[in-house]
């Protein structure tokens, strides 16, 4: 929830509010005025760019943890969407000048042009330590006329919507359908249901003669085999996953048919709960392009990008009997223990926790677009 009042004013004050009372003082960066979200840090030294416009971030303030920010400029690229989704920008030092030769403008003006409130010059250190020690919690930026009395402010941060409930894909996701064709010969087609996919989503599928016809994220069973998929796909997203009546639906019919089935990230919360698991919201969440996971089935660790704040609450050493046959958790995160990544024994369904398409690297699970090739070639097969 943004208002931006005024752009530019980059060295204007401002002070960024938590719910717990804790402030921090520094100067505007990006749009001048006020914003609302769940603060949360991502780990991430790079790639920044594909950050803001991840759909997943949608209606939460980035604390970015790499201090010096915003040195490659933004350019026309490299964004995962149309619009940059974060609600607010957290920054330490921001870079003075852009070096790269791709640059088309600087971050700060990029996040100005879009109305995205932000802050800089603090001490981001310490706000990450205080949202590791005490989870990630409702915040409030404020700069130019939006600056008032410490205790108004915080009164008005408290009154901000919470993320636990929040039902948000319908809100990021195409409101109408579209087509992704094949990078050459087309081998199979795919129904992808956008819950905010990023745009490298379809591409890296693309890449492998795959069609990918993107629905919205209200789309239902008998919208998904209109387009005759030789597999669904369900997508990234933002909100709470115990909101997601109507993807879960449509999962299970897909899982019904048995046609093969992969998820990421939302898409995996959403197959927890479609297999009869819960699903829990994380303390502060994993955020960041740096995080190991192991991958069961093969041993081998992957390092990997991650953007979720729930994850799904399935036993990690038992096979579990679901009303679709057994299924077990195939990854799993080393930090923490974290549930990463679920998969079917009797039919062609799996899903990951975290970002095989990362744009900005790392790339080492790639590979699980192939997998999901794999699937659906042994079933035309």
């Amino acid at each position: 929830m943004t208002t931006a009042l005024t752009r530019g004013a980059a060295k204007a004050p401002a002070v960024l509010v938590l719910e717990d009372g804790r402030t921090f003082r520094g100067r505007a960066y990006g749009a001048v005025g006020e914003t609302f979200g769940e603060a949360v840090f991502s780990t991430g030294m790079t790639g920044y760019q594909e950050t803001l416009t991840d759909p997943s971030y949608h209606r939460q303030v980035v604390v970015m943890t790499a201090p010096h920010v915003g040195n490659t400029g933004v350019n026309d690229e490299d964004p995962e969407s149309k619009r940059i989704w974060v609600s607010g920008y957290v920054v330490r030092d921001p870079a003075r000048t852009t070096s790269s030769w791709r640059s088309r403008r600087t971050l700060d003006e990029e996040l100005a042009a879009q109305g995205v409130v932000g802050i800089s010059g603090i001490d981001t250190r310490a706000l990450t330590r205080h949202l590791r020690e005490r989870g990630a919690m409702r915040v409030g930026i404020f700069s130019g006329e939006a600056l008032a009395d410490e205790a108004a402010l915080l009164a008005r941060v408290q009154d901000a919507p919470q993320m636990k409930g929040a039902d948000l894909a319908a809100e990021v996701a195409t409101k109408e359908p579209y087509v992704v064709p094949a990078i050459g010969a087309k081998k199979f087609t795919v129904a992808a249901v956008d819950l905010g996919i990023k745009g490298m989503t379809p591409h890296r599928m693309a890449e492998r003669g795959i069609e990918v016809h993107v629905l919205p994220a209200t789309a239902t069973a008998e919208d998904v085999y209109a387009v005759n998929p030789d597999g669904v796909f369900f997508s990234n997203g933002p909100g709470d996953p115990a909101t997601a009546d109507g993807p879960v639906s449509v999962m299970r019919a897909v899982l019904e048919r048995s046609t093969p089935l992969f998820g990421i990230c939302f898409g995996n919360q959403i197959l927890g709960r479609a297999l009869g698991f819960g699903t829990y919201k994380l303390k502060y969440g994993h955020r960041g392009i740096n995080q190991p996971v192991q991958d069961r089935t093969t041993g081998k660790v992957e390092v990997t990008a991650h953007n979720h704040g729930f994850a799904v609450d399935a036993p990690l050493d038992t096979v579990s009997d679901t009303p679709y046959g057994r299924a077990e958790v195939s990854h799993v995160c080393l930090n923490d223990n974290v549930v990463e990544g679920l998969r079917l024994l009797d039919r062609p369904a799996f899903s990951v926790q975290y970002h095989p398409e990362a744009a900005a690297g790392p790339h080492d699970a790639a590979y699980l677009f192939d997998r999901f090739t794999a699937l659906m070639e042994a079933e035309r097969a």
